[in-house]
């Protein structure tokens, strides 16, 4: 039996990748790092089964960084996500662990990014593109990416892809890559359509599966807040202010994370301390002995400073920053609750971040409630018991009696009651810090949507037939303003509720609760959203693809037609293709830029047809 890798340089990595992981303080290959990387360098197919959050990214990124051809500026490794958040995850771990190879372009492309940026993007000649299906294969078809020179295919979370409806776009760009690629596919379980997609396009793939096992402390309560990142310093404050807690370790991601959080809170009055590897040995000891004895109380630290931190009094653990995999996140609450000692871990998620945090869930198999952002009042309510408790000790400890002697001739001498008195001298007290707590502008809607997806039994999609009338939606609580839009392709396009909901929520980022009822007719679909759809949002969507359709989607009249009532029907106008326009990257350019409302003679890019 092979003994598994004990470090990163004994996978035969190239040297730079050994030195970006170590600075990003990996100290040894995960599970299935040390399985999937050694085949992949090697060229082999690998089939990895393993649940989102086990490092499987850094399992294929890594080896396929080691392969790549830097003076090559075209395309050679596609990577096939199906959400715009985990695209960028991908991307940035790609940028993360390429940071020593010169001349490296990884370009991540997904709906709702501007098609200007993106041809301009692709101009450049990544290396790597990582991309959404729907956006891939609209850019195949535009010809503005070609993936004749593609060695690698990546399908990351396949049965996600499935489940979303884009196997048929999967298999289509397969379809266009080199036959003699190479591929690796990662799921978290193996539906029949991803065994179908294996065996057509795999050759004879390395299949590992990584058994998750976990170990949470029982005696750790897990929470979470939705909060989004403009606001987090703000909720992180007010957490500090309104928690009863011993000692308190808040994880930041980067070093500078750490320096920058830690001045801001020290300005709020909180003694903080910084621990990151920039610091020597001695600081870092340092830092640790003062927070064992209680000289500091709250330390902001990077995981790879905090590991073997063992210090029994952190009965508080803050992710302020979400963990990128599930590992690293039981290792930072493992901080707290030592030795059979009560602990509390609350994980800061904004509410893009719901499929990190569900995969968290899912392999610590442990809930993490929501926790709602404590309120202004709450923590006006507790300045004042810290007042208060300050004021009964020093009470306490010092003579009254000239104090009191100087109390009544004040108020002889001002002419006030004691009452008006006491007042004005506890206002002077709070000057630097206020006991009556204003809103703050950031926290001025304390309830952002959950980020983590409906549970089973709430499923956002409806029946998954396509018969007539079959829809999407029935017993959701209904949303006000919204209104019908019809979308010209329907079961006889082989179109599902699924394909749309998969499109629409992908290209346009709209969240869930703004999707009504889906409705599949023989030759069209109807799908409920805000009445204010943004114009922009509406004009993509025209040019997006469901199945193998164009949506070319619009407002519904009520008669159920295309077009509402006041609003002049769509007109889609042909344009010759020769000579090509100068201002479209793309012909004809009605594809790039969607049909005219009711202007059949002018071109969409304002040049003369």
């Amino acid at each position: 039996m092979t003994k598994p890798a004990q470090g990163f340089s004994e996978l035969d990595l190239a040297a730079p990748l050994v030195k970006a992981v170590t600075e990003l303080g990996y100290e040894s290959p995960l599970p299935i790092q040390a399985a999937c990387i050694p085949p992949l360098i090697e060229g082999k197919d690998v089939m990895g089964l393993a649940q989102t959050g086990t490092g499987k990214t850094g399992a294929f990124a890594l080896p396929l960084l080691s392969t790549l051809d830097l003076d090559n500026k075209s395309p050679q490794v596609l990577v096939l996500t199906p959400t715009r958040e985990l695209a960028n995850q991908v991307a940035e771990a790609f940028q993360a662990y390429a940071r020593h190879l010169k001349g490296f372009h990884v370009l991540p492309i997904y709906g709702g990014q501007s098609y200007a940026f993106q041809f301009k993007q692709l101009q450049r000649g990544p290396h790597v593109v990582v991309g959404t299906p729907g956006r891939i294969l609209d850019h195949l078809s535009r010809r503005t990416l070609d993936l004749s020179g593609i060695s690698t295919i990546v399908l990351d979370e396949a049965d996600e892809m499935l489940r979303m409806g884009f196997v048929e776009d999967v298999e289509t760009i397969m379809s266009k890559a080199p036959d003699d690629r190479q591929m690796a596919l990662f799921s978290a379980t193996m539906p029949p359509q991803i065994k179908r997609i294996s065996k057509r396009y795999m050759n004879d793939p390395v299949e590992i599966r990584i058994e998750t096992k976990t170990n949470t402390a029982e005696n750790i309560e897990q929470m979470y807040l939705v909060v989004p990142n403009q606001a987090k310093f703000e909720a992180l404050a007010r957490i500090l202010e309104t928690e009863s807690y011993d000692g308190i370790l808040i994880f930041s991601r980067t070093r500078l994370g750490t320096t920058e959080l830690a001045e801001k809170l020290n300005a709020r009055g909180f003694d903080v301390a910084a621990l990151n590897g920039d610091m020597n040995q001695q600081a870092r000891e340092r830092t640790v002995k003062r927070l064992k004895s209680g000289h500091v109380d709250i330390v902001v630290a990077t995981d790879v400073a905090a590991r073997g931190l063992d210090v029994e009094r952190i009965s508080l653990v803050i992710n302020y920053d979400i963990p990128g995999d599930s590992e690293t996140y039981i290792h930072r609450i493992g901080r707290t609750g030592r030795v059979g000692r009560y602990g509390k871990a609350i994980l800061f998620a904004n509410p893009r971040e719901r499929r990190l945090l569900s995969s968290i869930e899912r392999v610590t198999r442990k809930p993490i409630t929501r926790m709602e952002m404590p309120s202004h009042d709450a923590v006006t309510r507790r300045r004042i018991e810290k007042f208060r408790d300050i004021l009964v000790e020093q009470m306490g400890k010092e003579d009254m009696d000239f104090y009191q002697d100087l109390s009544f001739e004040l108020m002889e001498e001002m002419d006030v009651d004691i009452l008006k008195l006491a007042a004005g001298l506890l206002c002077m007290a709070q000057k630097d810090r206020p006991l009556r707590v204003e809103e703050s502008k950031a926290l001025s809607n304390p309830r952002w949507d959950d980020p983590r997806p409906p549970r089973r039994g709430r499923d956002r999609e409806g029946p998954r037939g396509q018969g007539q009338g079959q829809g999407q939606g029935q017993g959701r609580r209904p949303i006000k303003n919204m209104a019908l839009y019809r979308i010209e392709a329907g079961s006889a396009d082989g179109i599902e509720v699924r394909n749309i909901l998969g499109a629409v929520a992908n290209e346009t980022g709209l969240q869930t609760r703004f999707i009504g009822q889906i409705r599949i007719h023989t030759d069209h679909s109807t799908i409920e959203m805000p009445n204010d759809l943004p114009r922009e949002m509406l004009d993509h969507l025209r040019t997006v693809y469901v199945g193998k359709k164009q949506m070319r989607i619009s407002r519904t009249r009520p008669d159920g037609r295309g077009g509402s009532e006041g609003t002049p029907l769509e007109v889609e106008v042909t344009y010759p293709t020769e000579p090509a326009c100068p201002t479209c990257p793309t012909d004809p350019c009605v594809r790039a830029r969607g049909l005219v409302l009711g202007q059949p003679g002018r071109h969409p890019c304002s040049q003369s047809a």
